[in-house]
């Protein structure tokens, strides 16, 4: 007999640790996930340790039949998002199930009250947590491991979805596959190549490798720029700096110099262009897993990746000009350069083709590009949306804070309570109280536990509250 389905919401530790692992359970010996590593995987769900949840409101879902997880959901708000879109959007993503259409139906259908509830009219996802990190279900190319930060899932997932009430698809994501021997037998390779060359000198379009010298620079200039050019694009949401410094403290990871362009016009920076070894290659040879140091996992994937290289192809997950520089052939320019820079590195490295993605379906200026090169379209990825019917609109965010930091402000603000307490001891007294406090201990307990303190001090010291810091339960 099948056991009752139920869906809570993630309250303990451990109800934490089972959202975490749950991953590893459901995709048990599939021959293409790629699992991350344990720690980076609960610091990206964590609300305190992941910056990307300081401008969000939300919470985990985990769906059981008895004592076995079968699905879990994450519903949000991204108030980022609706303030810089003027909408309404509540979001689902950590959308992971078994091939169990009520399991999959209560998940979305509590995602969506959750959110409808809070005044959301509307429900969009997969996605984790934004446009900027893994979004859609992958709808098409289930026969390859997926390249670094895109989503991977059973072929079944886009039937629950579709079967799920009231939603539907709302926008494609397409991917694309670019060997370097198909795109130099292109015949339009040596007229864009000319063509491109000409147009640079004409207006005054120069690009560049980043410096291995100067890569902090570089970046900052890519930093600088990141949030103009897709502020046009359907569903951006600028990051913010803390989003920013973690992506580029990231990126410094896995960057190869060679493979990060920079463009200029007149000398002003325009565009970039960015490509990366996919490090999912040698990650799925490492195969991180709870219980496994992730020290190992790295020293592993090292070895795969610098010492015995199980890569074979590149990702180029970001290219994007200002607006004032579009249309001038910056795009075609960067491209050129990058194939340049391939070509002579390529064969040392090992790497045959690269992946191009995403884009959308609705730009099709890029879409021309790319297919200019004797690209295939091998991967396409969707994302969903369902109306809803809110009764309120939403309400305001209210400023998030982690609890470390409410601990340090109380602290502060009680300061010149401790203070005078401080003041009215001996030397001998005042010196370890002040010690105490600095360390952030609980000073009334402190000095409640010391006899030679007097004991109308410490009848002082016991009504002065002073917070307790108690454990977590999201990370």
């Amino acid at each position: 007999m099948t056991d009752s389905l139920i869906v809570r919401k993630v309250e303990t530790r451990a109800d934490f640790r089972t959202l975490v692992r749950f991953p590893w359970l459901l995709y048990k010996g599939d021959p293409y996930w790629v699992p991350p590593l344990v720690a980076s995987h609960r610091n990206k769900l964590s609300k305190r340790k992941n910056p990307t949840w300081q401008h969000l409101e939300g919470d985990y879902f985990i769906a059981w039949r008895g004592s076995q997880p079968v699905g879990t959901i994450a519903a949000f708000i991204n108030h980022r998002h609706n303030s810089y879109h003027h909408e309404a959007m509540g979001f689902f993503g950590v959308f992971d199930v078994f091939d169990d259409q009520e399991a999959a139906n209560a998940l979305l259908t509590t995602a969506a009250r959750y959110l409808e509830a809070r005044g959301c009219q509307a429900i969009r996802g997969p996605v984790t947590f934004s446009l900027n990190d893994e979004c859609g279900v992958l709808v098409k190319g289930f026969d390859d491991v997926p390249v670094l930060v895109m989503p991977y899932n059973y072929p079944y997932y886009h039937c629950l979805l579709d079967h799920a009430p009231g939603y539907h698809r709302v926008m494609n994501l397409y991917s694309y596959t670019i060997t370097l021997e198909s795109a130099l037998e292109s015949k339009k390779i040596d007229q864009l190549l000319r063509v491109t060359r000409r147009n640079n000198e004409r207006r005054q379009i120069t690009v560049r490798a980043i410096d291995p010298k100067r890569i902090k620079q570089d970046l900052e200039i890519v930093k600088s720029i990141y949030n103009t050019v897709w502020d046009n694009n359907w569903g951006f949401v600028p990051l913010s700096d803390s989003e920013l410094e973690a992506m580029v403290q990231d990126i410094r990871r896995y960057i190869d110099p060679r493979l990060t362009i920079i463009a200029e016009v007149r000398g002003e920076p325009a565009a970039f262009l960015m490509a990366f070894p996919d490090i999912n290659q040698p990650m799925r040879y490492a195969y991180a897993h709870p219980g496994k140091p992730d020290i190992l996992s790295m020293m592993q994937m090292w070895w795969h990746w610098k010492l015995r290289s199980k890569i074979n192809r590149i990702r180029i997950p970001l290219m994007g000009v200002q607006a004032e520089f579009r249309g001038l052939g910056v795009e075609a320019a960067m491209f050129a350069e990058l194939i340049d820079q391939a070509k002579g590195i390529a064969r040392e490295m090992g790497w045959s083709h690269a992946d191009a993605g995403w884009i959308l379906e609705a730009n099709e200026g890029m879409q021309r590009l790319v297919e200019g090169y004797n690209v295939e379209d091998y991967k396409q990825y969707c994302l969903y949306e369902r109306l809803l019917s809110p009764t309120h609109p939403i309400r305001p965010q209210l400023v998030r804070r982690s609890r470390r930091s409410q601990w340090q402000n109380t602290i502060k603000t009680r300061s010149m309570q401790s203070r005078r307490v401080v003041a009215t001891t001996a030397t001998r007294p005042r010196t370890f109280v002040a010690r105490t406090f600095k360390s952030g201990r609980n000073v009334p307990h402190a000095i409640r536990r010391n006899a030679h303190i007097p004991q109308a001090i410490k009848q002082r010291a016991a009504r002065v509250p002073f917070p307790v810091r108690r454990g977590r339960d999201d990370d």
